[in-house]
C-alpha cells in the first residue's frame, strides 16, 4: 500500500504558549509554498501530518478515550501522571496530554486552512481539481474540529489561516455552531470528493461515514441512518473476519491514519508489558475483561496475556509502529444505523438485523433483545466490545449520558468534558474564552 512519506510543509507551527498562535519565523509564506498544483498537493499531504503526532492518533487521543472510560486503567507501576489523572477522571488543566490533543488538532486545522486559502489562485488547476483538493481539506478540517468537540465541547472554530499574531484570540463557538461547521465541511467534501481505494486520504465515502457519526452524536438520527445506509449499500466495503480488520487498507476500513517507521505510532509501546519491552502505562480494565461473551472471537483478537498480565493487542507492532490506525470502519455504520433506528423507535427488525450482522461476525448468536429499550442496551454492549481500544468508549458513554451511571469516578456531569488546556486559557485574551465548568 502506498504510504504518505511527505513529512515537511507545515505552514503553521503552534507555539508552546497558545496553539492558535504561530511563530512567524517558523511559518512558510503561502505565496512561497503554493505556486502551482504540485505545491497544493504537498500542502494537502502536510495537512495530514498532525494526525500522526504522538499526542494525537499516534498514541494519546485513542488511549485517553479508553482510559477515561472502563476499557483501560493506568496500572500501579505506570509512570505517567497525565495518564493517572485521566484514569481517575480528575484531570487538571495543565495536563500535557490534553494540551497535546488540542495543539495537534488546531495545527491540522490551520495547515488545511492555509492550503484552502491558496487554491483559488492556482492557474494550473482545473475547477474539478480545485474542488477535489478543497473537498479533501474540508474533510481534514471537519475531522479535527469534531475530535476537539467531542473532548472539549464548545471550541474555537477556525476557517481562515492564522499567521503570525493575527486572529489568535478566538472565542469559543457554541456546540450547535461547531456541529454546523463540521456538517457544512463534510457535506461539501462528500460532493467534491471521489471514491478511492486509498484509505489514508479523505474520500467521498469517508466523508459520508464521518457524517453518519457526526449526525448520531448530534442526535439527528434520520440523517445518521441515511448516511450509514449509503456507506453500507454503496461504499464497496466488506466485513472481514475480526482478526483481519487491523491490517493496512483492509476491505473493512473506510479511513485510517498513515504510519511508517519514521512517524511510528506508539500504541503498542504503551500497552505492552515491560517483560515484552513495552512501558505498560495502560492495561485492560477488569470491566472490559468481563464484558465479552463466551466464544466471542473479538476477545482473543483484542486482548492477550503475558503470564497473568492482560494487554491490548489490536495494534501490536511494538518494534516499528508502522500499523495504520483506523478511524472509520464498516462495522460502525451498522451499529450507527441500528442505534439511530432504535432511538427513533422504528424498524425493530432492521435494528436486530444490524446488531446480528456484527454478532454473527463475532461468532455469537442473535441478540435476544426485542424492544427498543433493550436493543439500545444491546447496541451499547456491542459497541463496547466491538470497538474496544479503538478510542470510542468514552465518547459513547458521554453522548448517551451514561457516563455518570457506568463510571464510578464520574459523579458530576461537568467531568464528561475535558478541561481546556491551561496554556490556552492563560494566553487567549478573548473575554469569551472561559474554562469548562468544574475546572
Amino acid at each position: 500500500m502506498r504510504k504518505i512519506t511527505t513529512l515537511i510543509l507545515i505552514l503553521a507551527i503552534a507555539s508552546a504558549c497558545d496553539v492558535l498562535d504561530v511563530k512567524p519565523q517558523s511559518a512558510i509564506p503561502a505565496s512561497d509554498a503554493f505556486k502551482n498544483k504540485a505545491g497544493i498537493e504537498q500542502g494537502i499531504l502536510g495537512s495530514y501530518i498532525p494526525f500522526q503526532y504522538l499526542s494525537y492518533y499516534g498514541r494519546t487521543y485513542l488511549i485517553f478515550a479508553d482510559l477515561a472510560a472502563d476499557n483501560l486503567i493506568n496500572p500501579i507501576d505506570g509512570t505517567s501522571v497525565d495518564y493517572r489523572e485521566v484514569d481517575n477522571n480528575n484531570i487538571f488543566p495543565d495536563n500535557g496530554g490534553i494540551a497535546g490533543i488540542w495543539g495537534s488538532a488546531y495545527e491540522g486545522i490551520n495547515n488545511a486552512n492555509n492550503v484552502i486559502a491558496a487554491i483559488p489562485g492556482m492557474t494550473d488547476m482545473t475547477d474539478a481539481e480545485k474542488n477535489k483538493a478543497l473537498g479533501e481539506l474540508y474533510f481534514i478540517r471537519a475531522l479535527n474540529h469534531f475530535n476537539l468537540l467531542t473532548y472539549y465541547g464548545a471550541i474555537p472554530v477556525l476557517t481562515t489561516p492564522t499567521i503570525g499574531t493575527d486572529a489568535i484570540d478566538v472565542p469559543r463557538k457554541s456546540v450547535a455552531e461547531v456541529y454546523q461547521q463540521i456538517i457544512d465541511d463534510l457535506s461539501l467534501a462528500e460532493t467534491q470528493l471521489t471514491t478511492s481505494s486509498v484509505k489514508v486520504r479523505g474520500s467521498k465515502f469517508a466523508a459520508t461515514a464521518l457524517l453518519a457519526r457526526v449526525y448520531l452524536y448530534q442526535g439527528n438520527y434520520a440523517k445518521a441512518i441515511e448516511k450509514a445506509t449509503e456507506v453500507i449499500g454503496n461504499g464497496g466495503y466488506s466485513l472481514l473476519p475480526y482478526e483481519d480488520i487491523f491490517t493496512d487498507g483492509s476491505a473493512e476500513s473506510i479511513f485510517e491514519i498513515d504510519f511508517i517507521t519514521l512517524t511510528r505510532n506508539r500504541i503498542a509501546e504503551y500497552n505492552f508489558p515491560k517483560s515484552l519491552n513495552g512501558r505498560r502505562e495502560v492495561a485492560p480494565d477488569d470491566a472490559i475483561l468481563n464484558a465479552y461473551e463466551l466464544n466471542d472471537v473479538r476477545y482473543p483478537a483484542s486482548i492477550a496475556f503475558e503470564g497473568t498480565l492482560p494487554y491490548a493487542i489490536k495494534y501490536p507492532d511494538l518494534a516499528k509502529g508502522e500499523e495504520n490506525v483506523i478511524v472509520l470502519r464498516l462495522a460502525d455504520m451498522y451499529l450507527i444505523r441500528a442505534e439511530a433506528n432504535a432511538k427513533l423507535s422504528q424498524n425493530l427488525v432492521q435494528v436486530q438485523n444490524d446488531i446480528n450482522t456484527i454478532r454473527g461476525r463475532a461468532n455469537l448468536g442473535n441478540t435476544p433483545a426485542n424492544s427498543f429499550s433493550t436493543l439500545l442496551a444491546a447496541i451499547e454492549q456491542e459497541r463496547w466490545v466491538e470497538f474496544a481500544f479503538e478510542g470510542h468508549r468514552w465518547f459513547d458513554l458521554v453522548r448517551t449520558q451514561r457516563a455518570t451511571t457506568v463510571l464510578p469516578n464520574v459523579t458530576n456531569i461537568n467531568k464528561t468534558l475535558f478541561p481546556l488546556p491551561l496554556s490556552e486559557i492563560l494566553t487567549n485574551k478573548n473575554p469569551e474564552m472561559k474554562q469548562n465548568p468544574g475546572y
